[in-house]
């Protein structure tokens, strides 16, 4: 008799199991649900800390000067803000003093990064990871503390007001060493093994092997480094005093603050897009090149 009744009962729990397992996946699927909203919430949020400031310069800039700073909403779209500000500031000049100095910085890191970087990654020598160690130390050095060692040699050397000057502290970059230095790393040694096995010199195994295999982090690098140097202000401001050297960002400060524009917010806003609109055409253009970029740069191990 006991047997018989067990029987029923664990039916009965059978039956409720699967119905209990059910509300639990259902719960557990509707909480995910509600924290992946609230995530995408989170994110709008955040996005729309950086819009709303592009939104309201590009609203400015394309209103006509009697309505930029009124309260109202106004259908009237002008370019006649960005030819006056192309015309009142040597913006022309200071376009062509901005990329000079990006792609000459450039073009030089390129060449000493990766020379040092296979120099500590495959060259060995006494005091190497002393000297790498001395090139970690400059990355937590922020470039606004040697302002004034570097200005006291560009002007024992008379390169203060120079394209040149402004160039020459960043043709070394000790976080590109760092980053393709660990790049070089990851690479097996059969390949500079086969190369020396056919008589391959060095620098033909840098050139035709390292570098290609290593073009993820090259892009990287380069959209870092021309990101930093075309919004860089301080040590242009410090070393240039004339028209023919300033860059873009010490250009539009000058622009800012002169008598002209002083309360001209249109004019404002259209040299803010005149100086930051390249950089967010060569992102959006280049997308997902520059997000693969730096996906396939991550450094493992």
């Amino acid at each position: 008799m006991d047997n018989q009744l067990k029987v029923p009962l664990l039916l009965q729990q059978n039956k409720q199991n699967p119905l209990e397992e059910n509300r639990a996946l259902r719960s557990e699927r509707l909480r995910r649900r509600i924290v992946k909203v609230l995530w995408h919430i989170i994110g709008f949020c955040f996005a729309a800390l950086w819009i709303i400031p592009l939104v309201w310069v590009t609203r400015t800039a394309l209103l006509p000067k009697g309505t930029a700073i009124s309260s109202g909403w106004s259908w009237g779209w002008t370019f006649d803000n960005f030819i006056h500000v192309w015309h009142g500031a040597p913006f022309g000049q200071f376009f062509f003093n901005t990329l000079l100095v990006c792609s000459g910085v450039l073009a030089v890191q390129l060449v000493t990064l990766t020379m040092a970087a296979y120099a500590f990654a495959r060259v060995r020598f006494v005091g190497r990871d002393v000297v790498f160690m001395l090139f970690l130390v400059q990355i937590m050095v922020p470039p606004d503390v040697l302002i004034f060692s570097n200005y006291q040699v560009l002007s024992e050397f008379g390169l203060l007001d120079t394209k040149f000057g402004i160039m020459l502290p960043y043709f070394a970059s000790s976080f590109g060493v760092f980053l393709l230095r660990q790049a070089f790393k990851q690479l097996p040694n059969e390949l500079e093994e086969a190369a020396r096995v056919e008589g391959a010199s060095r620098l033909h195994i840098l050139t035709r092997i390292f570098v290609p295999l290593s073009r993820p982090i090259y892009i990287t690098f380069a959209i870092v480094s021309v990101s930093f140097h075309w919004n860089d202000f301080l040590w242009p401001l410090i070393v240039t005093n004339s028209d023919e050297n300033r860059l873009l960002t010490v250009g539009l400060a000058m622009f800012a603050k002169s008598t002209e524009s002083g309360a001209q917010w249109s004019d404002v806003s259209a040299a803010t897009l005149i100086v930051s609109a390249p950089l967010m055409l060569g992102f959006l253009m280049f997308q997902r090149q520059v997000i693969s970029s730096f996906m396939n740069s991550g450094i493992k191990g």
